[in-house]
């Protein structure tokens, strides 16, 4: 959104949500693609079946995304 300077982004287990897979604040400067590597990342791994995983984006409080997709 208009005014955003940064964009935090946090991907959690919601079956283990005390799991930290990853995230990180993003400087923002209106790039239509975040580049691989800006943040922190550790692949979707349950231990014991599927588990749904959710990505956050969170552009300084202005607008907030989110994903959820369960693995495998």
């Amino acid at each position: 959104p208009a005014g955003a300077k940064s964009i935090t982004f946090k991907m959690v287990d919601r079956d283990k949500p005390g799991y930290y897979h990853g995230g990180g604040k993003v400087p923002y400067t209106g790039q239509s693609v975040i580049e691989p590597g800006a943040c922190s990342y550790q692949s979707p791994c349950p231990p014991d079946g599927a588990h749904t995983y959710e990505w956050t984006a969170d552009a300084d409080g202005l607008g907030k995304a989110k994903a959820r997709a369960e693995y495998p």
